[in-house]
């Protein structure tokens, strides 16, 4: 079995639960088993910032938002227009 990271333009969701999970035992258990110093806080840090992503993924993909798609590809290659259709003959 192969697990895809992206789908559908979105996080799948075994990796928005991975994330999720595994961003609160970052904060949970240096926050019970740690004394406080620069790692606990990185470790806390990196916790949020997981915990972040996958909360952001989880929501979009309820709202049905693609953030992860090319679809802005498309939008810009219709802001461009030719040369000749800007410069009007005198």
């Amino acid at each position: 079995m192969k697990i895809r990271i992206i789908e559908n333009g979105n996080i799948s969701r075994p990796v928005r639960t991975m994330l999720v999970v595994v961003g609160a035992l970052m904060i949970i258990l240096p926050t019970k088993y740690m004394e406080a110093s620069w790692l606990w806080v990185a470790l806390l840090l990196c916790g949020l910032v997981l915990m972040a992503i996958g909360g952001f993924a989880s929501r979009a993909h309820t709202l049905g938002l693609k953030p992860f798609d090319n679809s802005y590809k498309k939008a810009r290659k219709t802001y461009e227009t030719n040369d000749k259709e800007d410069n009007p003959k005198s």
